[in-house]
């Protein structure tokens, strides 16, 4: 049975919902329900009392206790779009929270921002609902510039500039006698003006290496992506949403990898089974718990089915995916402030028969190509 501390808070959602978004909205009658004779079976009772207990960071005056929290709310969505709804769909939970934790995400300065993109990217998502009404200010969130590919352009041959300076001299010589310094003065002048242009030509290409190298940094080359063969699987120790997996990918010890696949797999459905994943990725803690990698699922449209790329019978353990006409070195580890993976990401995805692809390029293997029973998904 709930406390009347716990209805309090509950009521006091219900009205930040209400101010927030339309009276007929869904979320609305979501909130009624906690309140009703069947409180205590809403089916995710417990995580929404969470996430009201967790709220409470954001009354502590302290602005290192604030910070500590947003960072542990931006781990928590590391691995997901929202805190409790399924795919893209908002919870109450997640209006709630963004509007208790709205004066303490606009107070950030710059650089503490940078170091929270996924709440960043929750927050914007959440602010440009059009169910969202606008009564708080819309927080500034700085999005990575696309830059278009750029084909290089067929460069003409420089004709050489023929040089008539010593002709000009021996004739004004014979003819004016005029001093050797005066023709050599001259041909100074002249030798200045065809490196100027010359010069000036290379300037001018420095623009097109310099966008052919940002290009570059967008190709699924810069990843290193293996197959690896799932040992064993466990529930993450303080994360509902997250699984534990020891995967072997060749090497001497086998990699610890967290992932994001609690809602859609069992650890006994991961266990011995074989996955892709990138293996370059900068080693941290999520949720207080090291991660070596980043296991590649395919995803529906609405983020109802989730599962991770399937790797063709006969692909070795430890083997890298390659891309065809793709030749580029992957990065020895990825620069999380460069966001190469977040920049990458979009172009992945599977094609109508499930062949998992970076911009229509299958994933190859020396068995063939990697897939997945979803076809038309997206690739994360």
């Amino acid at each position: 049975m709930a406390s009347p501390t716990t209805d309090a808070a509950i009521r006091d959602m219900l009205t930040v919902i209400y101010k927030l978004g339309a009276k007929d909205s869904p979320l609305v009658s979501d909130v009624e329900k906690l309140l009703g004779p069947s409180k205590d079976w809403h089916p995710k009772r417990n995580e929404i009392l969470k996430w009201l207990e967790f709220a409470h960071f954001s009354k502590n005056p302290t602005a290192d206790v604030q910070l500590k929290a947003l960072e542990e709310l931006n781990e928590e969505l590391a691995t997901k779009s929202v805190i409790l709804g399924d795919g893209l769909k908002l919870s109450f939970a997640d209006v709630y929270l963004y509007a208790t934790a709205h004066s303490s995400v606009n107070r950030l300065s710059s650089s503490d921002k940078a170091r929270l993109p996924h709440l960043l990217r929750w927050v914007d998502y959440i602010q440009n609902q059009d169910d969202i009404a606008p009564i708080l200010d819309k927080i500034v969130v700085e999005k990575a510039e696309f830059v278009p590919p750029v084909s290089k352009p067929v460069s003409k041959p420089v004709k050489p500039v023929e040089d008539s300076t010593p002709k000009k001299i021996a004739q004004e010589t014979k003819e004016a006698g005029k001093s050797e310094t005066v023709s050599k003065g001259k041909k100074t002048a002249d030798t200045k003006k065809v490196e100027e242009s010359q010069t000036s030509q290379v300037k001018k290409k420095l623009p097109e290496k310099e966008v052919e190298k940002k290009d570059e940094e967008l190709s699924v080359s810069l990843l290193k992506i293996q197959i690896g063969h799932i040992r064993k699987a466990w529930k993450h120790p303080s994360a509902d949403s997250l699984l534990v997996e020891e995967i072997d990918v060749g090497e001497a010890k086998c990699r610890q990898v967290v992932s994001g696949l609690a809602k859609f797999c069992t650890p006994e459905e991961l266990t011995n089974r074989r996955v892709v994943l990138i293996t370059n990725v900068k080693p941290g803690k999520l949720r207080d718990v090291m991660s070596e990698g980043l296991v590649l699922c395919a995803s529906s449209k609405d983020h109802t089915v989730v599962e991770p790329l399937i790797a063709p019978d006969g692909a070795k353990v430890g083997e890298c995916v390659t891309f065809l006409g793709l030749d580029g070195k992957p990065e020895e580890v990825l620069n999380p402030k460069k966001k190469q993976l977040d920049k990458i990401t979009p172009n992945l995805f599977t094609d109508e028969k499930g062949v998992a692809t970076f911009k229509g390029i299958p994933f190859m293997t020396s068995s063939g190509p990697c897939s997945s029973s979803i076809p038309n998904g997206s690739i994360k």
